[in-house]
Formats: structure tokens, sequence, C-alpha cells
């Protein structure tokens, strides 16, 4: 069925189930984040081996993304999120019922190796129920669900790990994972092109340095934000000079600037994909450097945590909507592996930022750490825009 025979109701009942996915696997990534202190007295190990559990499902995602798209190269896309989201819920199940740490590491690598391939193939299902000039938008709507995970995933485990202990929170997103998956399989249009050619095709569109710049472009610029992002509690209460009690409300405006980039980048990107990626780029990197001189004031501080969100998340669906377009003919893996190339670009930049503030710069260096992948995303961007043009000559 032509996108144009979508009735409007019928396309946003899908966008809606994809962006439901989209919070619960966000939700299931940070939820930990929040519970790392009660889950370790209760299976009694120390805090950085609680600790393992976010880092291992970062790198579960990062493998499990292509290797889970690839598998299921042959199925139609719709059937594939249907078996993700199952995979989903029983991962959290195994995790609300781990009786030691073992089983409950395995809990999250099993629900991680469905983060991203549903990341990688939603977006290209949501990009399919809509006219072209709409995809990226399209695409910013289901990435809302992810983003909005970012927000609340952190509060609501720590609530519900508080008053009803750290298994509930995991039980609860099993309970919105099956909702998700009942809205998938009710709204998400099976259509008879919707698969992505076996994997012979989905593989031969790496033969393109495009899509291999596109990768590098996608951990370059998302590492950039992410430098910043990833040590911006201790920033703000270090460098800034605010409270502990202040830091849950400036991560509010936070999500509120990031949910509205992401939504931003969608339309910017409809409108001109190219000068989109360029300045979503620029934008992130401006933003950078100018909250590396404004974090030393509590009041610019405070602007600049709206403003770094919304910089930052804003390049979300124009990075999405690059590696769908230079892989066209079969777009899913490819999408999967850029979903990976965030991982990949969160792990670098902590990394790096974590060197430095060992080495005694100070916290404020991972964000001139930040500031350096993103001239780096940025001239990658322009390399493959080229490339691009004299693969078209």
């Amino acid at each position: 069925m032509p996108v144009t025979e979508y009735p409007p109701r019928r396309r946003a009942l899908a966008l809606g189930a994809l962006a439901l996915g989209a919070f619960g696997i966000g939700l299931t990534e940070f939820v930990v984040v929040g519970l790392l202190g009660p889950l370790g007295h209760d299976l009694g190990v120390s805090l950085p081996t609680a600790g393992l559990l976010v880092t291992g499902y970062a790198a579960a995602v990062a493998v499990g993304a292509p290797v889970m798209t690839a598998a299921g190269a042959r199925l139609s896309r719709k059937t594939m999120l249907v078996v993700l989201m199952s995979l989903f819920i029983a991962g959290n199940v195994l995790a609300a019922l781990a009786p030691g740490y073992g089983l409950l590491m395995a809990g999250r690598v099993v629900s991680a190796l469905c983060h991203g391939a549903f990341m990688g193939i939603g977006p290209v299902i949501a990009a399919s129920l809509v006219a072209p000039e709409r995809r990226s938008r399209a695409i910013a709507l289901m990435m809302t669900g992810l983003t909005v995970s970012n927000v609340v995933g952190v509060p609501f485990g720590t609530a519900l790990g508080l008053q009803l202990g750290w298994r509930s929170a995991f039980w609860a997103i099993a309970i919105l994972g099956g909702v998700a998956l009942a809205a998938i399989a009710a709204f998400v249009p099976a259509r008879p092109d919707d698969t992505g050619g076996g994997l012979r095709g989905e593989l031969a569109v790496f033969r393109r340095p495009q899509v291999w710049l596109v990768l590098v472009t996608t951990m370059l610029g998302w590492g950039a934000a992410y430098a910043a992002i990833t040590f911006l509690e201790p920033i703000l209460t270090r460098v800034a000079g605010f409270g502990a009690s202040a830091v849950p409300w400036l991560l509010v405006l936070f999500g509120a600037g990031l949910t509205g980039g992401n939504l931003l980048g969608g339309r910017l990107a409809d409108r001109a994909l190219g000068p989109a990626l360029y300045g979503t780029i620029a934008a992130a990197v401006a933003a950078l450097v100018v909250f590396a001189f404004a974090v030393h004031q509590p009041v610019t501080a405070v602007v600049m945590v709206f403003v770094l969100g919304a910089a930052g998340f804003a390049m979300v669906p124009v990075f999405q909507t690059r590696a769908v377009e230079v892989a066209s003919e079969a777009p899913s893996l490819a999408s999967s592996v850029n979903a990976s190339a965030f991982q990949t670009g969160i792990a670098l930049s902590a990394w790096l930022g974590g060197l430095a503030i060992d080495g005694g710069l100070g916290l404020v260096a991972p964000v001139w750490i930040g500031v350096a992948l993103g001239v780096a995303a940025f001239a990658a961007a322009v390399v493959s825009r080229a490339a691009e043009r004299r693969a078209a000559w």
C-alpha cells in the first residue's frame, strides 16, 4: 500500500506503537542507574560490579544490533519487531526473577540484544509510513520515546526500587513491553515489500564508502554530545555549584531540551538533509564551547543545560535518516549498525573523558574532548557528502 493510502489516524497509531516500544527499551537501559545501591546490597555484590550491568548492557547493544538484524534479514520488518519485543519482555522477566547476579546480567544482555536492532529497524518502518518529505519527522516522533525515557528512566527506577524493591522496576517494564508488543502487532501495518531482501542484500550496501562514513559521523557526533552528558551530574555539582537536590530538576530541563531538539532535528532534516547534517553538528559543537565557559556560573549553566540537550539530540533523527538514505535499497542492517555507532560513540567519549579527569585536567576537560569529536564528525560529514556527489557523477 502506498504511503498516501494510509489514513492519518492509522499512521499516528503505528508511530505511537513504535514510540512506545522505544520508550520501553530506553527505560530498560537507564532504569538500573538509580538502583545500583539497593540491587548490589540485595545480591551481595560491590557497587563497581553492579555498575557492570550498565556497561554490559551497552556492549550487548553494540554487538546485538547487527547480529540480530542479520539473523532476521529474511523476516518482514514487522515480524522482526514482534520477535524483538518478545525477547525484550523475556529479558526483563528473567531480570525480575533472577536469584543472583549472573542471571540478572543474562536478562540484561537478552534485553540489550533487542535494543539496537529495534532502534535500527523501527526508524526504517517509521520512514516508510509517510511521504519522503516527512520521513525525518516520522523518525523523530518514534525517537521521542527514547528521549523521554532518558528523563523518566532513572527517577522511575529509583522510586519503584525504594518503594517496592528493585525487581518491581523490571516487572513494570515487562508489562510495558507487553503493551508495546500488542500495539505493534495491532497498528504497525504489514507490507508485502517490508523486507530487506535477505542478508546478502543487506550486506551489499556496506561496499559503499558513504555508509562507513555515515557510521563514523554518527559515532563521533554522538560521542561529542555524550562527552558532556556522561559527566553532567559532577559538572553541575562540583563546577556550577548546584546542590544534589537541584540535579533532578536540571535533568528534567535537560530532558525538555533533548525532546524538543529531537523533533526540531526531524523537521530540519525533512527540509534539507545536507544542511541539517552540517547545521546540527555545528550547533552541538557551539553549544559545547559555550557550555564549557557558561558552566562556571549557575544562571548561565541552567540555560546551557537546556541548550546542550536540544543541540545534541537534534542530531539523532538527522543521523538516522542519513543512514537510511545511503542504504535505501536495504536499510535495515545499516540502520541497526548505525544504532551501534551511537553506543560506540558513548563508550568512546566516556573513556576519553575519564582519562582526562584521571589525568588531572578537570571536570570540564570532557567537554573540550566533545568539541574535538564534534569537529571530527563535521569533517567526516563533509567527506561523506563529497563522496556521494562524486559517486553520482
